[in-house]
């Protein structure tokens, strides 16, 4: 089926009429979930399958479940660590932390596919270097090389779960202090010390076929004038031809207020036409169904083809059934560990 360029949020933990009713637009292909959409697993799932009658043109579904402080769903859902803790692991036994990030992105998919959920906006793959707060724990490692190896390990994991993985924030938001949720960040440094640094982890995580990627909302102020996402320099000319990345492009919220100079229709025409597969608009029903209406009904053959990749795979096994399996509770026990680490 068809995927629109548009993923939205939800107001509660049940669908509205008018809910239903934009999901039933042809240019809405995806919904995030947050915190407030979730009282329990029967709640959740119940919801999924509302959603997914609603919109009977296709819909990918996913939520940001990265662990640590940036968990949406928990009640009912195992405690995953901050990504962090896999690179202080690192330090003290490679081998380990690389066999523990598998598990943690094994557990971190199962337990989302096991609701009917598509996939998760993770892996970080920023450099936590103490500069961005809003990164902070969220980063693996400092290092690009340490960060690459234990990114690749969890999205290992996650495809064995049947999820395809989401690297951001390209081409990296940890070397600058600003929070894009407040301001827009630049970047002066040169292309080429982004590329040797920050831009590492992407290129290595393509290179070995991520199926997608968030671009940040930074301004590389020598590289272009616009922040990543809006940039055909950083998407078409460094990411798509450079590196060689085929799979699907999100943008990161359109409503963020690092983005916020244009009217939202525009945003979302102009992070399109750089490159992005599907845009974001969260937080702000009005400029949702702005760039909605915005869009007309343009086809976007290929970003079908990518966006399409993003399915969950295998079906949602249930709950029950994952709980049963012994990798489920070992997976537990190494996640429960690096929590309390």
């Amino acid at each position: 089926m068809a995927l629109g360029p548009v993923m939205i949020d939800l107001d509660g933990p049940e669908l509205s009429a008018a809910e239903r009713e934009l999901l039933a637009d042809p240019n809405v292909g995806g919904v995030i979930l947050f915190r407030r959409n979730y009282v329990d697993p029967q709640q959740l799932q119940a919801l999924i399958g509302a959603i997914r009658d609603a919109a009977a043109h296709g819909v990918l579904i996913a939520v940001d479940q990265e662990g640590g402080r940036v968990q949406r769903l928990r009640a009912g859902f195992t405690p995953l660590p901050p990504a962090a803790r896999l690179g202080a692991l690192y330090d003290r036994d490679p081998a380990r932390a690389r066999g523990y990030a598998e598990q943690v992105g094994w557990l971190l998919a199962a337990e989302l596919r096991a609701v009917g959920i598509d996939f998760s906006f993770a892996p970080v793959l920023d450099l936590g270097q103490g500069i961005s707060d809003v990164i902070g724990d969220r980063a693996l490692h400092a290092e690009p090389a340490a960060v690459a190896t234990l990114a690749t390990s969890l999205v290992r994991g996650m495809a064995r779960a049947g999820m395809a993985a989401v690297g951001k924030h390209f081409p990296g938001h940890g070397s600058v202090a600003a929070d894009s949720h407040h301001e827009c960040p630049v970047d002066e440094r040169p292309l080429e010390q982004i590329l040797e640094r920050d831009a590492r982890p992407f290129a290595a995580l393509v290179a070995s076929g991520l199926p997608g990627i968030m671009p940040a909302h930074v301004r590389y102020a020598a590289v272009d004038d616009v922040p990543a996402g809006y940039s055909a320099v950083w998407l078409e000319q460094i990411l798509r031809q450079r590196f060689g990345f085929t799979g699907a492009l999100f943008s990161d919220d359109l409503s963020m207020a690092a983005v916020a100079g244009q009217p939202p229709g525009a945003r979302g025409e102009a992070a399109l036409a750089a490159g992005c597969d599907m845009v974001l608009v969260c937080n702000d029903r009005p400029a949702a169904e702005a760039v909605i209406e915005h869009l007309g009904r343009a086809e976007r053959p290929l970003s079908q083809v990518r966006l399409a990749r993003m399915h969950g795979r295998g079906g949602a096994p249930g709950r029950e059934r994952l709980h049963r399996q012994k990798a489920w509770a070992e997976a537990c026990r190494i996640a429960e560990d690096l929590v309390a680490a």
